[in-house]
């Protein structure tokens, strides 16, 4: 949720990121209107308390008391009556109160970017970083993983299909070894990195899904209980992300950060048309994630550190990739500043998004309540979050398949992950 303090202070601020997102800033001046509304109410509220104060204190200091308090006990009365019809109207306008006309434009506004995200319109615009490894030259024409994955007797989409419709995969035998492979291969190394592993619920409420900014502007992606108005998690980052809701946080016990293994349940499948075929786009997928709470003056070094970590899997998983600066066009709703990670698809000769590192400053903070107590004579204050995935485990499934594919349709597996598996190539039985 957007700071008021923020808009109060920085309004041109706030009007030049909606202008790079391709929004039209305009409600900026709603902003001002409504906060200008409310701040009158209170000048107002202080103004009728302070005369109703001073009433009150004439009638203590009088000689005779009685008598005073009867000429201006209608005075009083009055003022009582105004005073509790101004807290009301101050109420009704403050951007602390849920469905005021100020806090929804603040809840339905997305993040303001940082200065350093690149200017551009959508994902043709963002800006390569760095990049490792180099695309692997084949000497035989690659398959894409759902004919690898069939042929091996390790993918099955048909029955998937049968079981539960388009946009399903069932993983057998070696496939689904690999895919068990990756997650704990993921898990130990943000062990090994300082993250706690959380096992959290993969249902969550209607308020913790709001407080991390996925309602109302997602809500038709989620699957939802509609009895018990519990939503499947479209990702672990929400269940880590609001752990610690409505908490004040030591200093000293900051950064905190988070990994967990979960799947994922998302109504969206990308553009009609667009990978109908195997791994990339389903229904139902699993990832690893990795959530920070930061102080702010350490988030954008914990972004760095944060994407390096996920990065620096696929280099151990000798799978070439870059990393991408998203434009300010393909930010998404809560981030301030974002890299996505894009590993080497053989089948499509391109680079396909693998994990989205995010650094959302105050704004989920800000709806989630987490605040952090630098000292015991200091006011709280919003911590930041960041989030990532470490990785999505199907898509890095896919990327080990076709880039570890040989002539004769066996797949290497690579060394890091060998240990887990149990084995160094899967081969037609």
């Amino acid at each position: 949720m957007l700071d008021i303090v923020l808009v109060r202070r920085d309004p041109d601020r706030v009007r030049r990121s909606a202008e790079r997102r391709g929004i039209d800033p305009s409600f900026v001046d709603d902003v001002l209107r409504l906060d200008a509304e409310y701040r009158s109410a209170l000048t107002t509220l202080e103004q009728r308390q302070a005369e109703k104060n001073r009433i009150s204190q004439e009638i203590g200091k009088a000689a005779d008391k009685a008598a005073a308090a009867r000429e201006l006990r209608p005075r009083i009365d009055a003022l009582s009556a105004e005073i509790t019809a101004l807290e009301e109207a101050a109420r009704e306008r403050s951007p602390e109160t849920p469905g005021s006309a100020l806090r929804t434009l603040l809840e339905q506004t997305p993040n303001v970017l940082d200065d350093s995200v690149p200017d551009g319109r959508d994902e043709t615009h963002n800006v390569v970083v760095r990049s490792w490894g180099n695309p692997r030259a084949f000497d035989f024409e690659p398959k894409p993983h759902w004919e690898l994955g069939e042929a091996l007797d390790i993918l099955d989409f048909e029955r998937a299909a049968k079981l539960s419709g388009s946009r399903f995969a069932v993983l057998k035998g070696a496939g689904a070894r690999l895919s068990r492979a990756i997650v704990q291969f993921f898990l130990d190394r943000a062990a090994d990195r300082g993250y706690t592993e959380i096992a959290p619920p993969y249902l969550v409420t209607r308020q913790t899904m709001w407080s991390t900014g996925q309602l109302s502007k997602f809500a038709d992606a989620m699957f939802t209980d509609q009895d018990a108005d519990l939503f499947m998690i479209p990702t672990a980052e929400v269940p880590l992300t609001a752990l610690h809701g409505d908490e004040i946080l030591g200093a000293d016990t900051l950064p905190r950060r988070f990994a967990a293994y979960s799947p994922c349940f998302r109504k969206e499948a990308g553009a009609a048309g667009k990978d109908t075929r195997g791994l990339i786009r389903q229904h139902q997928f699993e990832k690893v994630e990795m959530v920070w709470l930061s102080l702010p003056e350490q988030s954008f070094d914990a972004l760095e550190q944060l994407a390096q970590h996920a990065a620096s899997l696929l280099e151990e998983l000798e799978l070439p990739h870059r990393v991408m600066s998203l434009c300010a066009g393909d930010v998404g709703f809560n981030s301030a500043k974002t890299y996505d990670i894009e590993v080497w698809v053989p089948s499509s000769q391109s680079y396909r998004e693998i994990s989205s590192c995010s650094n959302c400053t105050d704004f989920q903070a800000r709806r989630a309540g987490i605040r952090v107590r630098r000292d015991a004579k200091s006011k709280p204050e919003f911590v930041h979050s960041l989030n990532g995935s470490g990785l999505a485990v199907g898509r890095t499934l896919l990327a080990v398949m076709e880039n570890g594919q040989q002539a004769d349709g066996s797949i290497v597996i690579p060394q890091a992950l060998r240990r887990y598996t149990g084995f160094e190539r899967i081969t037609a039985r």
